[in-house]
């Protein structure tokens, strides 16, 4: 995962930037830069530069004479990892996760019928590399293992379609795959079929059976919205306890 910033801008942008996204500085709301510079025991420089990465996000924008301005929800770099991270950090991480696994439905699969047409032999080989280390990581919570290469083989077979659109959707995929396992919007261990599907995928794509590649990534995107419905009926928190 990226981030958006290191040293004394990048530490106020992660406090700053979960503050924004989470609402606690509404639409329309001024920041003044040396207030927060201020707040934050930085330099002024050090604060314009915090200013000009929430800028390039489209969460704040600058006004002369004004200060900075908290922009729309709407109007937001939706597709950032870093808005993407910060997003889901939050109290509506249930109603993100739908709507990014919504995307990923959408996409993902006429990306994996793509690559069972485009993959190279070298991308198969590393795409069935990634769903065998799939399997080795499944058992024994060893949810951070089997996130490595579960990013790992989406992000291949986004990359192996050949479309350079889907190849760029990488960093928001593997910021919902792992927001689902740092928030625990997940099971202790992965969901078996869902992995044995994983398998399937890969052997499909190496096959060049496009619309078996196809089927089967609609099969995973759609047990990841029923994981969601189990774990956060309606778009909600699950109930404590």
């Amino acid at each position: 995962m990226t981030t958006p910033g290191r040293g004394l801008h990048g530490r106020v942008l992660e406090t700053l930037g979960p503050a924004i996204t989470a609402g606690e500085y509404p639409p329309g709301s001024v920041l003044r830069t040396d207030e927060l510079a201020q707040t934050f025991e930085v330099s002024r420089s050090v604060m314009r530069e915090a200013v000009r990465v929430l800028e390039s996000m489209h969460l704040v924008e600058s006004r002369r004479r004004v200060g900075v301005i908290v922009r729309p929800s709407a109007e937001w770099n939706v597709y950032d990892p870093q808005v993407i991270r910060w997003r889901l950090a939050g109290a509506d991480r249930p109603r993100q996760l739908r709507s990014l696994t919504v995307l990923r439905s959408a996409v993902e699969p006429v990306a994996a019928g793509l690559a069972a047409r485009n993959a190279t032999a070298e991308q198969c080989a590393a795409i069935t590399q990634r769903a065998l280390g799939m399997v080795a990581n499944s058992r024994g919570h060893q949810l951070e293992g089997y996130l490595l290469h579960d990013v790992a083989f989406h992000r291949l077979i986004l990359n192996a379609s050949g479309n350079e659109m889907f190849a760029r959707l990488g960093d928001v995929v593997e910021e919902v795959l792992a927001g689902r396992t740092h928030h625990e919007v997940m099971f202790h261990d992965p969901d078996p079929a869902a992995v044995t599907l994983h398998v399937d995928l890969a052997e499909a794509i190496r096959e060049g059976d496009a619309d078996r590649a196809e089927q089967l990534t609609r099969e995973i995107t759609v047990g990841a919205l029923q994981e969601l419905d189990v774990l956060a009926p309606n778009g909600r928190p699950p109930n404590p306890g």
